[in-house]
């Protein structure tokens, strides 16, 4: 990193280290998986970060529990989300004794809407769109005396992030590549940000779906660029980059693969069946990206040995999960244990016709090794 530079970025290897110690004893340290099936159908050796492990289901509650426990906020925290950042935010309130009230727009998943109120959270509804919840949020920070906690664009928030990768590079020294899923930034932001100060050979690649490639674009254009419309089911990685975050976007992030939703589906399927671990959609698009023809073909790919992959977040709509995993009912015959119901068989319908059939690595099951680090 550039020290003429550093000015621009909102966090440093020295503030995630103290986000670290800071957040250490609320944390789960997640566990390192491995899969000798999967570094074998790459050619490649990966080593799976599972954030879906961490309190509140997601990476999210690092990053909360940071910027909670980094200001005095007696009247409580706010903030607009629909998903993981609004349960963490939440769960870290609740932890420190203080009110969260958490803007969200009509039509969220109630799965996701029901972990916020699970946790304590106090949900104030909003229009869908952004300058409703903007607006709301403002009206709640003005009656309520609490402090704003942006999603991402936040220095604390990106410094929480951060701490993954403080943690993977001390299990696993001999990474050179990370992968990560971007959206608004954050996680990415902190990721590299800690990981490029303490080992600047590696390599920070992020995973994109085509449905919301904001971030490939903007790094072509040298600018942010957002997008009218996102269409993608990775729900959680719909959101623009912030003024905070692209600065490390464009300088730390050495390539942005993009990905279909086809592919992200049978990365949800490789995790659940060679893991064991059940993620969401946006937590295992750094797996499509591995397996992906755009990655494969990328330049930088032979050099990439032992790569590091961010399950950012585990399964929270079931009938996402029900329904990635619809595509194995004509070889296990779940229709002879139990009848698909209209709904699950209209999604296995759609899943099967996105992945274009049963992909050859399920016909061709081999024994696997999953190991924890």
């Amino acid at each position: 990193m550039e020290a003429k530079k550093r000015h621009e970025y909102a966090a440093d290897l020295s503030s995630i280290k103290e986000a670290h110690e800071r957040i250490k004893p609320y944390i789960h340290k997640t566990p390192v998986l491995t899969s000798e099936s999967l570094n074998s159908i790459s050619g490649r050796s990966l080593f799976f970060k599972c954030e879906c492990f961490q309190k509140g289901g997601a990476f999210k509650f690092r990053g909360a529990c940071n910027a909670v426990l980094s200001l005095d906020a007696a009247k409580g925290v706010v903030t607009h989300s629909s998903g993981n950042h609004a349960a963490a935010l939440s769960l870290a309130a609740k932890m420190q004794g203080i009110p969260a009230y958490i803007v969200v727009p009509k039509g969220a998943p109630k799965c996701k809407v029901d972990n916020v109120i699970r946790y304590g959270g106090k949900v104030i509804w909003s229009e869908a769109s952004m300058s409703s919840r903007e607006e709301v949020a403002s009206r709640v920070l003005h009656e309520t005396g609490s402090v704003l906690i942006h999603p991402y664009n936040d220095g604390r928030i990106i410094s929480g992030q951060g701490t993954v990768a403080l943690e993977l590079l001390e299990q696993i020294q001999e990474i050179d590549t990370i992968i990560v899923p971007i959206s608004g930034g954050g996680l990415i932001s902190g990721v590299a940000l800690a990981a490029k100060s303490i080992k600047p050979s590696i390599r920070i690649i992020a995973a994109e779906p085509k449905g919301a490639d904001d971030a490939a674009q903007s790094k072509v254009a040298g600018r942010i660029i957002t997008l009218p419309v996102t269409n993608t089911i990775a729900d959680g990685l719909r959101a623009s980059l912030g003024d905070l975050t692209w600065p490390v976007v464009r300088d730390m992030v050495d390539d942005v693969v993009v990905v279909e939703d086809g592919e992200i589906i049978e990365a949800m399927r490789m995790c659940y069946e060679m893991l064991k671990v059940s993620v969401e959609p946006s937590g295992a698009i750094g797996l499509a990206a591995v397996l992906s023809t755009s990655f494969r073909s990328n330049p930088c790919w032979k050099d990439c040995k032992n790569i590091g992959i961010v399950l950012s977040g585990g399964s929270s709509i079931p009938h996402i999960a029900i329904g990635a995993l619809a595509s194995y009912a004509p070889i296990l015959h779940f229709d002879n244990i139990v009848p698909l119901t209209s709904f699950y068989d209209a999604i296995y319908q759609d899943f099967k016709a996105a992945t274009k059939g049963d992909p050859e690595w399920l016909k061709e099951q081999r024994r696997q090794e999953v190991v924890i680090i």
